[in-house]
């Protein structure tokens, strides 16, 4: 699976939530400043090209839609994230988190909490 740029995952993150939209849909659930429109279509081109998003016509309008579900990118996206910044070792993310304070000794718990129910 291609690897999007940052305005491509901010229009799929809008796409996932809506499910189905046209582009001033997209628009208006972007943050200020709001992007010009023809920005915005020119994006969702892209991901038409990179087969992440598809459309029905409607008149003359098309309305968008993810042909990619957000868990399938979000598996691929945190592959890329293990192997190019951790080893591929799930304890060396974890231990950054833990270390950086982005995770809390409640939250390691409750993971640990989930490995063991997963092995029963």
């Amino acid at each position: 699976m291609q690897k999007l740029t940052r305005k491509e995952e901010e229009i799929m993150q809008v796409l996932w939530k809506l499910e189905k939209a046209f582009v001033k849909e997209v628009i208006a659930e972007l943050p200020d400043p709001k992007p010009h429109y023809n920005t915005v279509s020119t994006i969702i081109r892209i991901l038409e090209d990179k087969q992440f998003v598809q459309h029905e016509t409607l008149g003359n309008s098309h309305r968008y839609f993810p042909m990619i579900n957000k868990q399938a990118y979000q598996a691929t996206s945190v592959g890329h994230l293990l192997e190019n910044y951790f080893d591929n070792s799930y304890s060396k993310m974890i231990t950054y988190f833990a270390q950086e304070e982005k995770i809390s000794s409640e939250e390691l718990e409750a993971i640990i909490d989930m490995i063991k129910k997963g092995k029963q």
